[in-house]
């Protein structure tokens, strides 16, 4: 990697601090208010204008939490108390040891964090009402789990639609078969318990951060990625990792995009095998989620910043399998979409109003990657500032398809950790502080909400 694109972060961040009060410069400038005041002003547009839309009989179908998902009410237990002690314990110390330890066990301890401190917020709710109620609900995977059989891929399709003969569960008919095949792989090796499905979900979502930290170790070098990593590890999307589908979704989809990330970094064939397992990874990914083809904007990025373009020929090969693989089964992903599109249309989420949806969703993202993220990219620069800016494409170009009105805490699960790459803007300044408002903000979202998910 050329060296040049490495010196605007390792000219700010010390070779390995000691500790978070290593870090200097902790004041908050006039970007970093600024960029927060319209982001709250934002959040009260959303969370006014929605009032008053459901006041006046409107399709918001969120359950009173409007812009996020879920009925208010309040509740706390021990696990708040084990919250807010992990979430003080992580911001005092996580900084210094992931600049201490070895790269591999930093990026275990990255996924290990992600997992405990996603888990941990679950279990606010209570174990069965965090962790299991929300993977066994009627309108989710495993309720379709035990209708599957090979020959129905041919048949997906016919089920989609609104009123159908053996209508699917609504996540199951808005998406692509990958992911209900891929629960349905785990109750036919006898791990079909929602247990199990739930720890898939943790371990997907967890895994996205060691993914996204690789790639920025590639793109600006060791250092931003060691400073980057806590404010990753508990960013306030973990209230939703555990247990939603789309947090597994997230870990493929990190792991496809770094992998290309990887391979931009070699010369010759050595970069045709992480680019041949990227594709293949990206390839699933269509698979399961229809929305993560606008993965495809970050997933250049990666390869184009390190002024490559052989990587993404190479990669577009086992992606082209892949569909067309399960298009030779009977499902044609281009089809599967534009019905889908039509359920939505003709379902309860088609009567959402679009341009309240829109605010809405650019609101979910500012709580979902909480205060830290939107200060760090007021000062964000290149090479990552183009990831980040491929990210905002995406959520931008999903915003405004109407396809996403609502509910995007999860559905965009794949795309806030690139989309927290933006917190790299803050590294040489204090980040204790920073940290602790993204516990804090985790923290009230899971006990005034009574998530879904």
């Amino acid at each position: 990697m050329n060296a040049a694109y490495r010196r605007p972060y390792e000219a700010r961040t010390p070779a390995r601090p000691r500790g978070f009060w290593h870090y200097r410069d902790g004041v908050v400038g006039r970007r970093e208010r600024a960029a927060l005041a319209g982001a709250s002003v934002a959040l009260g547009a959303a969370i006014g204008w929605g009032a008053w839309l459901a006041h006046h009989g409107a399709a918001i179908l969120l359950s009173g939490a409007q812009p996020l998902m879920g009925p208010l009410g309040v509740h706390v237990g021990p696990a708040t108390a084990a919250c807010v002690v992990f979430g003080v314990a992580a911001a005092w110390w996580l900084p210094g040891v992931m600049a201490r330890l070895r790269w591999p066990k930093m990026l275990v301890t990255a996924a290990a964090v992600t997992a405990v401190w996603s888990v941990l917020l679950a279990l606010v709710p209570g174990v069965h009402d965090g962790l299991i109620k929300p993977i066994i609900a009627r309108d989710s995977y495993l309720s379709d789990v035990h209708a599957w059989h090979g020959a129905l891929l041919a048949h997906f399709i016919d089920r989609i639609p609104v009123g159908a003969p053996g209508q699917w569960a609504t996540h199951v008919g808005g998406h692509p078969p990958g992911a209900l095949l891929s629960f349905w792989a785990l109750d036919r090796v006898g791990l079909g318990a929602p247990g199990f499905a739930a720890a898939l979900c943790i371990a997907g979502g967890a895994a996205a951060v060691p993914a996204v930290l690789v790639s920025v170790r590639v793109l600006a070098g060791d250092g931003p990625a060691r400073a980057l990593a806590p404010y990753l590890c508990l960013l306030p999307i973990a209230v939703w990792i555990a247990v939603s589908p789309d947090a597994y979704f997230a870990g493929i989809a990190g792991w496809g995009v770094a992998l290309l990330a990887i391979a931009g970094n070699h010369r010759g064939w050595r970069g045709a095998i992480p680019a041949l397992a990227g594709g293949l990874l990206l390839g699933w990914a269509l698979l399961l989620s229809y929305g993560l083809v606008l993965i495809a904007p970050v997933a250049v990025a990666v390869v184009l910043v390190q002024r490559r373009f052989w990587p993404l020929v190479v990669a577009a090969l086992p992606v082209a399998l892949v569909v067309a693989g399960f298009a030779w089964g009977g499902f044609w992903w281009w089809h599967g979409l534009r019905v889908t599109e039509q359920r939505v249309h003709d379902g309860r989420a088609g009567a959402r109003p679009y341009g309240y949806f829109v605010l809405a969703d650019a609101a979910v993202a500012v709580i979902a990657l909480g205060p830290a993220v939107i200060a760090g990219a007021t000062r964000i620069r290149r090479p990552l500032g183009w990831i980040v800016g491929a990210a905002a494409t995406a959520v931008a170009l999903a915003a405004v398809s109407g396809l996403a009105r609502g509910e995007v805490e999860r559905i965009w699960l794949p795309f806030y950790p690139w989309l927290a790459v933006a917190a790299a803007g803050l590294i040489g300044r204090r980040p204790g502080g920073w940290l602790g408002a993204q516990i804090g903000v985790a923290i009230v979202v899971q006990t005034v909400i009574v998530g879904h998910w």
